[in-house]
């Protein structure tokens, strides 16, 4: 068990305490001890047993409760309160704005029990009878019910793609010599992903009968070109069974969105698909170049690949450098110098070092006198490190009235500045774009982070008219963001051709707070993929010597 499920259990018990109305000294030392176990450097698995005790913030209760989950897989403690808690209290807990406290009391004086309930409940206006709950507390809490209710066996991406892989090796040992390949949305790269898709050319009935020899296959349904089954009780797998001539043809059918799929056929293509050899001949005998899969939705791919014009994607290696990341200068995991040299060392040309700003409070944002100390340090180790390069930034908090959080002689001692919404996100679109055009005309603002500010399946970003803002941006020379973090991928990548159209650099940024989050580039370049990214109009792509003349160039346009 590692210390991201060790502390998940930790932290679940101490809400499930505070529910139960436990004492709550007790529940915070489990919360405490689930803080301090995310955050150590070593797996507690690979630490030695007097070792874990002495580890602040570990006590004598929760050393031992560590060794049960390290030594037995399970958690009695959490397991007997899991027992005696309905399943809908659970799925309560999932629903922001809702903690424990206002948790357990809709459980006990509403005995409501279930999320079909709580969203009665809110219709009728029965929350407005509790204490501690508004019409404004009763509101959110409706619609964050009615967005989870209908984002249940959804999944990220990122989530979902362990197990896809994992799945199509299991099914190529399986049923071979027949071929077996991935289809549908986690082709395409889609960021958000409902069914987990595969292909095999092999008879349905043969199909049916070999899956149930995999562990955690649950049946749905059967027709007579594809299965639907459950996997693991969580992801929905479709099953496409075909001819071995076909195979290619229903991979291309099967890959594509309906509106590529409309959009092909309205131009010809249809003839050129059954029993074809290979998806590069279908286009080709069509009269196209070949459109990779994640460009498959029905946009104007089909124009561009039959004028040739189709953009050369950005890859993963295409990255230079690491822009946008945090260290334990605020809310970062590893110091500065971890984070710069496990970046030389993955072959990284430069690091843009983006702390949290002052008013991020929550996060030990940087005080100026903060921001002075980190910049002398910087200064230090880009002379052992050379030529390895540590640029100089902030995540900037922009403000309410749309300011940026330090004044003007500060902004200056940056190399760049990344301008984002961290709080109050709850705006009108009136006053959202208020805010975050006014930071994008501010003259320091280089970079503008996670545009909405959302989520994904958590979290709706703040409406704004995305048109209004990439103007606003090819207009002031600021480069747009794609947060790479998996939950975030921020711009949206169906906004990235307007942006590109109108000359805006992307950057593709991991958003890091760790070294490990370093990785999460490669997210971001899938969805930066999808937009038809090139490493040409991404800024991440530039080099130490290209990114620094980029910005010494910006900083003249700007008199500043």
């Amino acid at each position: 068990m590692d210390n991201y499920s060790i502390a998940d259990n930790f932290s679940l018990l101490s809400k499930l305490m505070d529910i139960h109305g436990e004492n709550s000294f007790k529940a915070k030392s489990f919360a405490s001890a689930a803080f301090t176990i995310e955050k150590l450097p070593a797996q507690l698995k690979d630490t030695s047993r007097d070792e874990i005790f002495k580890i602040k913030g570990i006590g004598e209760s929760t050393g031992k409760s560590i060794l049960e989950m390290l030594d037995t897989g399970n958690f009695g403690l959490l397991d007997n309160y899991l027992q005696i808690t309905p399943q809908g209290i659970l799925e309560m807990m999932k629903i922001k704005g809702l903690g424990p406290k206002k948790i357990a009391t809709i459980w006990k004086e509403l005995e409501v029990e279930s999320m079909g309930e709580l969203l009665y409940a809110c219709n009728e206006n029965r929350l407005l009878l509790l204490k501690g709950f508004g019409e404004k507390t009763q509101e959110n809490v409706r619609q964050n019910i009615e967005f989870y209710l209908s984002n249940r066996n959804r999944f990220l991406y990122a989530e979902a793609e362990e197990t896809a892989n994992i799945l199509l090796r299991q099914l190529q040992e399986l049923l071979l010599p027949a071929p077996v390949a991935i289809t549908g949305a986690f082709r395409r790269q889609a960021i958000i992903i409902d069914e987990l898709e595969f292909i095999a050319a092999i008879p349905t009935a043969t199909l049916q009968e070999k899956i149930t020899a995999l562990p955690g296959f649950t049946h749905s349904a059967t027709n007579d070109t594809h299965l639907v089954w459950k996997y693991q009780e969580k992801y929905n797998v479709i099953l496409h069974s075909c001819d071995s001539a076909d195979f290619h043809s229903k991979l291309f059918t099967t890959t594509g969105a309906p509106a590529f799929i409309d959009k092909f056929n309205a131009a010809g293509g249809a003839a050129h698909i059954r029993s074809a050899a290979s998806e590069e001949v279908i286009f080709s005998n069509a009269g196209m170049a070949f459109i990779p899969p994640c460009l498959r939705e029905g946009g104007n791919e089909i124009e561009l690949a039959r004028s040739q014009q189709l953009p050369a994607l950005i890859n993963a290696s295409d990255i230079k450098g690491i822009i946008h990341s945090h260290s334990q200068w605020s809310d970062g995991l590893y110091t500065l110098e971890e984070m710069a040299t496990a970046a030389r060392d993955q072959g990284y040309e430069y690091l843009v070092i983006s702390d949290h700003s002052r008013s991020a409070f929550y996060a030990n944002g940087l005080s100026i006198e903060r921001v002075i100390a980190q910049q002398e340090q910087i200064d230090e180790l880009n002379r052992q490190l050379a030529p390895f390069r540590i640029f100089k930034s902030i995540e900037a908090d922009i403000l309410n009235d749309g300011t940026l959080d330090y004044p003007d002689e500060i902004l200056a001692g940056f190399d760049l500045v990344i301008a984002s919404v961290h709080s109050n996100l709850k705006m009108t679109e009136e006053k959202a774009m208020a805010r975050v055009l006014k930071a994008i005309e501010n003259p320091y603002t280089t970079i503008l982070g996670h545009m909405t500010g959302r989520l994904l399946l958590s979290r709706n970003g703040y409406p704004l008219d995305h048109k209004a803002i990439i103007d606003a941006c090819a207009a002031n020379q600021v480069v747009i963001e794609l947060n790479a973090h998996p939950r975030r991928l921020d711009i949206d990548w169906t906004w990235l051709p307007y942006a590109l159209e109108k000359k805006v650099l992307i950057s593709i940024d991991p958003d890091a707070h760790s070294i490990q989050g370093y990785h999460d580039v490669h997210y971001g370049t899938l969805a930066a993929q999808k937009g038809g990214v090139t490493k040409a109009n991404n800024l991440s792509s530039y080099s130490v010597d290209m990114l620094s003349n980029y910005l010494t160039e910006r900083r003249k346009l700007k008199n500043i």
